[in-house]
């Protein structure tokens, strides 16, 4: 019987076209990373599409400004940009399917993204998905979307995986790029000095959201509990790590609440403002992640507009919507959403914490050793992984 030779794998190419669509800053950065393991592996790969300064940085060519897909909630927040966006995604497909891609990679941005893979994948574009959407959190049926769009779902949380295979859907846990970011142990006396804070300063750290609908919503709501902190603990230092672009939405916030003179606002440097602090009140988001990551106590606050709120309460899956929690599968830091979202309430959940600090440092020590096994589980060689992963697909 003659023996049948073994199917021949298509040649992976050696100077590989990948187009990459990435929304907002936390996906350029996603992308970048992603970006550096390619280029490692390619030194000639070329890059177009949707992205940021970080994907420029190595080599990206940037079609359209990954600010133009930043959008935010459900209703008239999203439909006043709705044709806008839809026009960059025809001009885009149009482009691609022009010049065929060696591989698509959507990162994040799911509701531009899947549509987008769909169609590329029928004309025979091999594609990939960077990040699983939140499918366990609330949209599950979403995976059907995810199945008919993508060949590949690079994951960043461990359970991810497993969950999108039961569906038939290829995945790879490739771990958390943050938790590669943030060291284990955040130094926080040098944090402390970069920001003029002395070692036994007691310090509240704001962050009300990066983007303008989360300004809008949590910036007043957040000053006005502060200065209800400020009034039971006097000599308590504020600080809030702003988006250079919404810093006057945030100043102004801080007017309104009467706080401007005890509120010290820098550009940027999140992260030095996290390792910093003792405490954070922070708006749900990745931001929670990253405090976990710098082991600090925090109380997650979120509020959105009415319409979006009883659109996206009808989804919801799981009784928490911060990640610690999430990840931890129990509330470990507590959660304040919408309507309890007052400033009393918030107030009164951080001077609980404050009291914590002071009063049980074991059952702080306990919260950040559990932030401490959540660090090692999300850190992996992200880089290297995902390029692993997708080099697979190309020779596939």
């Amino acid at each position: 019987m003659p023996t049948v030779p073994p199917v021949a794998s298509a040649p992976k190419p050696a100077r590989p076209f990948v187009a990459m669509v990435a929304g907002e800053a936390s996906g350029d950065l996603l992308a970048a990373l992603l970006l550096q393991g390619l280029r490692q592996r390619w030194p000639e790969l070329t890059g177009a599409g949707i992205g940021g300064p970080q994907m420029a940085r190595h080599g990206f060519e940037a079609w359209w400004p990954h600010h133009k897909l930043a959008v935010h909630g459900f209703g008239w927040e999203v439909l006043r940009r709705y044709r806008e966006i839809l026009g960059i995604r025809n001009q885009l497909q149009a482009r691609l399917l022009a010049r065929k891609p060696d591989i698509f990679i959507g990162v994040d941005a799911p509701d531009f993204n899947l549509d987008l893979e769909r169609t590329l994948r029928q004309q025979g574009i091999k594609t990939v998905h960077f990040v699983c959407p939140s499918i366990w959190a609330w949209r599950p049926e979403r995976v059907k979307k995810i199945k008919r769009s993508v060949d590949h779902v690079l994951c960043i949380f461990p359970f991810e995986p497993a969950l999108l295979e039961r569906h038939g859907i290829r995945a790879t846990y490739v771990g958390h790029p943050l938790a590669n970011l943030i060291p284990l142990e955040p130094d926080k006396a040098a944090a402390r000095a970069a920001l003029g804070l002395r070692p036994d300063d007691r310090v509240l750290a704001l962050l009300p959201g990066s983007r303008v609908s989360e300004v809008k919503h949590l910036a007043s709501c957040f000053f006005e509990a502060a200065a209800l902190v400020k009034r039971a603990h006097p000599a308590i230092k504020l600080i809030v790590p702003a988006v250079p672009a919404l810093r006057a939405a945030i100043e102004r916030a801080a007017v309104k609440a009467g706080v401007q003179e005890h509120v010290h606002i820098v550009d940027g440097h999140s992260h030095t403002v996290l390792a910093a602090c003792d405490l954070t009140l922070i708006a749900s988001g990745t931001a929670t992640l990253e405090a976990a990551l710098f082991k600090r106590p925090m109380v997650i606050a979120y509020r959105m507009g009415w319409l979006s709120w009883q659109i996206m309460r009808r989804k919801q899956l799981q009784p928490w919507v911060g990640l610690p929690n999430i990840l931890s599968g129990k509330f470990v830091v507590p959660e304040l959403i919408q309507e309890r979202a007052t400033p009393q309430a918030l107030a009164q959940a951080c001077l609980q914490c404050l009291d914590d600090i002071d009063r049980q440092p074991a059952k702080i020590a306990a919260l950040q050793q559990h932030f401490l096994a959540l660090h090692h589980d999300l850190r992996r060689d992200t880089p290297s992984l995902a390029t692993d992963a997708i080099e697979k697909i190309l020779a596939r």
